[in-house]
């Protein structure tokens, strides 16, 4: 392009185009904000992505209108944009592709549950490069895991992740939420092994039953709906115990169903009620100890002087 009076009213031309366009997506964006609030957040998600393609694509509609009158101009510009994105923008190409796979719902969407780029998460906001998710912690047995956490359990860190879409084709992407938003737990207690562990299991069955007799109604409509739509075998949803022997003591694994938000809390109430009920059924909770059976003879001299 040369520097003449003709891309000088070109250039005013697009500043006062863009100026416009933003001002005017401004306004909408507050206006649908306020019509939308209390809606379901798919819903406004859905249509906040909406709003960003369609003004991303007047705008390269009204800046080619602009600049490219001539079409031999035209392709040639498409031309050197092209070749320039495929070397220069590698990820950033891979990364807005990746959001329109994204866009399509059979990954996640904002407020699913994920695990993405190494990351446990809440997906907060989706643009055309990046993710932004809500980190959370890590439970006990993965609590070593990277990145280094200090909440010891699936709550918020506080920290805001950004992720590149990209990494959807690099890596997998664990969905707590999307088609099953509920998940299978396990509780392990340790009892002796000449304790009355029949008691115990009665009293871990009945413990994950009462609080988990709602939740396992709901789970069941959603399995069977994914038993619909993909080749799965069926599963358990009521409470189940299992033993396993160690050299120590007896553990019972009770097995359940869980929400996949609020689960510290249901095992915090769980693990109350089992407490309670050990307690009142005279079965302890074992753990590992010493006992000192025997000590040598100690025997005192005096030495003289």
């Amino acid at each position: 392009m040369g520097v003449n009076a003709e891309n000088g009213m070109k250039l005013l031309f697009t500043l006062a185009f863009i100026t416009l366009v933003l001002l005017v997506v401004r306004v909408v964006k507050r206006y649908t904000i306020r019509a939308l609030k209390g809606k379901d957040e798919h819903f406004v998600f859905w249509v906040r992505q909406g709003i960003a393609l369609g003004t991303g694509l007047f705008l390269i509609l009204g800046l080619v209108s602009i600049w490219f009158d001539d079409p031999t101009r035209l392709a040639t510009g498409i031309g050197l944009v092209t070749a320039g994105l495929a070397f220069a923008l590698q990820k950033v190409v891979t990364a807005v592709a990746g959001y329109f796979i994204i866009l399509r719902g059979k990954t996640f969407n904002v407020g699913d549950r994920i695990t993405m780029g190494g990351v446990r998460s809440d997906v907060i906001a989706v643009d055309f490069t990046q993710t932004t998710i809500m980190e959370m912690g890590q439970p006990p047995p993965v609590q070593h895991a990277e990145p280094a956490m200090w909440v010891q359990s699936r709550q918020y860190t506080g920290r805001i992740v950004t992720v590149s879409n990209a990494r959807i084709f690099d890596e997998p992407v664990y969905n707590y939420t999307r088609e099953f938003p509920y998940l299978w737990e396990e509780m392990s207690v340790p009892i002796k092994f000449n304790a009355d562990h029949d008691r115990a299991e009665r009293v871990l069955l009945e413990v994950a039953g009462h609080r988990t007799v709602s939740i396992s109604s709901l789970g069941e409509e959603a399995l069977q709906e994914m038993e619909r739509r993909y080749f799965m075998k069926p599963a358990d949803m009521k409470p189940k115990v299992y033993y396993r022997l160690t050299d120590n003591w007896l553990e019972l694994t009770v097995r359940f169903i869980a929400r996949d938000f609020g689960i510290r809390e249901l095992k915090d109430q769980m693990s109350r009620d089992i407490l309670k009920a050990m307690t009142e059924a005279n079965i302890s909770i074992a753990s590992t100890s010493y006992e000192i059976v025997g000590l040598p003879p100690v025997r005192l001299e005096r030495v003289p002087l």
